[in-house]
C-alpha cells in the first residue's frame, strides 16, 4: 500500500512539474492542480495509513495510538483543499485577464517570444 501511494504521489508531482515548465496558462492551472493533489497526499500519507479506525476519542476504549488514526493529517489536507481551491480561482482570473489584454496565452517570463 505504501509502495503504490508513493508511485502515486510521485507520478502526480512529476506531471505537475512538467506541466508548469510548458509555456501556455491552461498548462500551468493543470500543473499547480497535480502538485496541490500530490501535496495533499503526502500530507494524508504523513500521518500513518490506517483503516477502519476513528480519529476522536470514543469511551471505553484505551486512548492510544493503536486505537485511533491521527486527525492533524486529516485537519491539515482539508485546510490545504481550500486554500488550493481559492489558489486556483485567484490563477484562472489572472490567466484570464493576461490571455484578454495579451490576444494570447502563452505565459512569458519576461523575455522576447521567439516567432
Amino acid at each position: 500500500m505504501e509502495f503504490a501511494l508513493a508511485t502515486v504521489i510521485g507520478t502526480l508531482t512529476a506531471a505537475g512539474v512538467y506541466l508548469l515548465l510548458r509555456s501556455r496558462s491552461f498548462d500551468m492551472i493543470l500543473g499547480l492542480t497535480l502538485l496541490s493533489y500530490a501535496t495533499n497526499l503526502l500530507i494524508f500519507s504523513a500521518g500513518r495509513l490506517v483503516v477502519g479506525k476513528p480519529p476522536v476519542i470514543r469511551p471505553g476504549v484505551a486512548t492510544t495510538l493503536a486505537h485511533y488514526t491521527d486527525p492533524l493529517p486529516q485537519a491539515l489536507v482539508l485546510t490545504a483543499i481550500v486554500i488550493a481551491f481559492a489558489m486556483t480561482a485567484v490563477t484562472i482570473v489572472v490567466a484570464m485577464r493576461s490571455r484578454a489584454d495579451n490576444g494570447d496565452d502563452h505565459v512569458d517570463a519576461g523575455g522576447e517570444r521567439m516567432p
